[in-house]
Formats: structure tokens, sequence, C-alpha cells
């Protein structure tokens, strides 16, 4: 079953003013329990108003937004509950840290949801060491650490809610590649002890192609694309056309395709070199 689902969902910004803007326009998508799914669109493609309505943050202007089945607006005193279903982690989150300890911020969230201080310790000590902080960093000030400490609070935070849906919004922005990397990796590493719902927003097709299941393609505030990563990355210049680039190295294998080379789509660079490595060997035989 789904554990989220989206019927004809549309957000109008500024309905009735001449600044009228459909952002997200007539979108049915269907994301199982369990999947990690990237979404990619350039600016303006309507992706942040979609997935601020999976939480509830935006009220849908007409259709409707499903979580495990029910429409997440049904009851609306009740759409907190669904906020701590459906995490979501904005673009530079540490900019939201506000308390003495680290320790603390990461309990905020939990410690709103009526736990027992116990559970709520339990909580954010698990979901510190999900992220890679360190045991002596819980007891200092956020505004002590580094950029990349700082976002692993923001993410533990809401990880400690401990959701069924988590959503990030660009989480490696800004980061340097080598804090971008580990960021990357602890959220596989959760998502595969987990096995929650992952969506992961971001603009770094590398990024997307090493973590998702499928992928989501918003353009023009619609669903231009909803597959399976290596089928949406194969369809390169429909996605230039859109103003999106493949990862690098499926754009090479792509044109070596086209050159006659008995290559598939890679996301990879591993996967490239297990399809290249036979050719280059057969060639050097060859050649021999």
């Amino acid at each position: 079953m789904a554990i989220i689902e989206t019927k004809d969902l549309t957000y109008t910004y500024g309905t009735g003013t001449p600044f009228e803007k459909t952002a997200v326009d007539h979108v049915n998508l269907s994301i199982e329990q369990g999947e990690f799914i990237g979404v990619i669109g350039h600016t303006g493609s309507g992706k942040s108003t979609l997935i601020q309505q999976f939480n509830g943050l935006l009220r849908p202007t007409s259709g409707t937004v499903l979580l495990d089945g029910k429409d997440i607006w049904a009851e609306p005193k009740k759409i907190r509950e669904v906020r701590f279903r459906v995490g979501m982690v904005f673009q530079y989150p540490e900019h939201q840290l506000f308390e003495e300890t680290v320790l603390k911020d990461i309990s905020f969230g939990p410690s709103n949801m009526g736990l027992e201080p116990a559970e709520i310790e339990k909580r954010a000590r698990d979901a510190a060491k999900f992220v890679g902080l360190r045991e002596e960093l819980l007891e200092k000030s956020p505004f002590e650490l580094s950029g990349g400490e700082k976002r692993r609070v923001a993410i533990a935070g809401v990880i400690a809610m401990d959701p069924d849906v988590l959503i990030l919004d660009e989480p490696t922005a800004g980061l340097d590649p080598r804090g971008r990397d580990v960021l990357l990796s602890q959220i596989v590493n959760y998502h595969e002890v987990r096995h929650n719902t992952i969506l992961l927003v971001s603009h770094s097709m590398e990024d997307i192609a090493r973590t998702a299941d499928r992928i989501l393609v918003m353009n023009g505030g619609k669903a231009a694309m909803f597959d399976e990563t290596k089928k949406v990355f194969a369809r390169g210049e429909e996605l230039e056309r859109m103003g999106l680039r493949v990862p690098q190295i499926t754009k090479i294998l792509a044109m070596l395709q086209k050159d006659g080379y008995p290559v598939e789509t890679a996301l990879t660079l591993e996967q490239a070199i297990r399809q290249l490595m036979p050719l280059l060997e057969e060639g050097g035989r060859t050649h021999g």
C-alpha cells in the first residue's frame, strides 16, 4: 500500500490576484512504504511547493494528499500528528537551531510529542548516532559546531521524531565534497536500518543517482517523469530540454551507446567501470 498518494494535487499562489500562479498542477503520485525517492526539477518547477503539501505545511488549492490512504486534511485539527509522521528538513536547517545544547535541540521535536523524558533522551541520542555526531558534542552549544555538524544536528532533530516519511530539501547544499559524501552516506545508512520512506530533493544529479530507487521530475508544476532512476536518466536529452543534466558518467556511457558500444546506462563510476573493463581488456587483446 502507498504511504503517500496524491490525487489531482494542485496549489495556486495568489488566487484571484494579478499575481496568480499555479505552482503544482494536477499531480498524481503513489509512493510506496520504504522507497527512496529522488525529486529533481529546475528552480520554479514546483518541487518545493509539492513536498510542503505532503506534511500539511501548505494546504492544497484542490486535490488531496493521502497518508496511508487517509486524506491528511480530513481532520484539520490533527494536522500536527501528520507532521510527526512526515518529517521535513528544510534547506539550510541549521538556521533553525536555537537551544542551549545540541542534545536539547535534537530533543525539541520528540518533546512536543508528549513522550516520557527517558524516551525523549533515548531518541535524541540514537538520532545523534545515526548522523555521526560524537558523544562529546551533545552538551556543547550548537553554535560552536562546524557547518556540517550543525546540519547533522538539524537532521537528527527530525529523525528523533521517528517519522514514517523523511523529506530532505537539499540536505547537502553548501557543504564541501567530503561533508556531502559523509552526510549522504549517513542518510543512506539511516534508510537501510529504519526502512522508512525518504524523499531527497537535490540539484546534484550524482547524489540522486547514488541513492534513489525512483526519481520524480517536476517541470512547470507537473510530474513530467516518475520512474526508476536508471530509466529516468536514460532520457538524458529530454531532461536537458527541461534545464536539467544527467550525471557526467551517465552522459559518457550514453555517448558510447550512440557510437555502437555494447554498454547500458550507468549511474555511478563503479557501474561504468564494470562495463568498460571487459571492453578495454578485449581491445588490448585485439591490439596485441
